[in-house]
């Protein structure tokens, strides 16, 4: 299903959802959902920590799209469902591990508990279904290949200069506010899925290994990995990322 309805833009770094597709497909897209439901957490705990992250993931955005569709295609954003009653993250409208299960309990809860991941790459996997978000992918996540998975989702996100870019005229990082509320994410010792790179602990560590895909110019390249350098973050777009015609 997200090969036929998540549409590649600029170049690979950002996506689009045909919610129209998906809304022709939603009985293939339920009959997928249940197959999430019906995992135990014996089966669950079973499994290496690539596989939980990639079923975790492939919840949040497969449920994201279900609850987009609940209104399509009378919805601009997914705030539209309210931000007190009716959050749309909040809402525990879908049952996971055998229980009533909300998007904020996968993100936050689960994918980001502290000591259990600390993977702060899936921010650019998990999709909220709004342009300012890193890109819907266009196939699922598999344990297999996972690593890389999330490799290419940072490379893509970070090279997207409508999201993150250095700005050379003011000479400061420019990046998403993703980057502001979850910084305690880049604090935990990050070394990958298999501990393989040296750890990072602060965000800029992150932008400075990075550096290559934030700045085009060498000097700029120097600058970011010195870690001296003005941060500021852009504001966010919660229009829903739907496909144009």
């Amino acid at each position: 299903m997200l090969k036929r309805h998540v549409v590649l833009i600029d170049g690979g770094k950002a996506s689009q959802v045909r919610y129209a597709g998906f809304a022709q497909d939603r009985g293939e897209l339920k009959a997928y959902l249940a197959t999430l439901s019906r995992v135990t957490p014996a089966e669950f705990n079973a499994w290496d920590k690539a596989r939980q992250m990639a079923f975790l993931i492939n919840a949040y955005n497969a449920f994201t799209i279900e609850k987009i569709l609940t209104r399509y295609p009378n919805i601009q954003s997914i705030w539209d469902f309210g931000k007190v009653f009716g959050n749309p993250f909040k809402d525990r409208y879908f049952t996971l591990l055998g229980r009533g299960f909300s998007l904020d309990m996968i993100e936050h809860d689960t994918l980001r508990k502290p000591g259990v991941y600390d993977e702060p790459r899936v921010h650019f996997a998990v999709n909220c279904a709004s342009v300012g978000c890193p890109m819907l992918r266009e196939e699922a996540y598999v344990a297999a290949r996972l690593d890389a998975q999330l490799e290419e989702q940072t490379r893509r996100f970070l090279s997207d200069r409508s999201r993150n870019r250095y700005n050379a005229r003011d000479n400061a990082l420019e990046v998403s506010e993703i980057f502001r509320w979850f910084s305690v994410d880049w604090t935990s010792g990050y070394r990958g899925l298999e501990g393989k790179t040296p750890p990072i602990t602060s965000r800029e560590q992150w932008f400075g290994r990075h550096a290559a895909l934030l700045a085009d110019s060498a000097e700029h390249q120097a600058l970011l990995r010195s870690g001296q350098f003005p941060l500021r973050h852009l504001d966010y777009d919660w229009t829903l990322n739907n496909a144009r015609k």
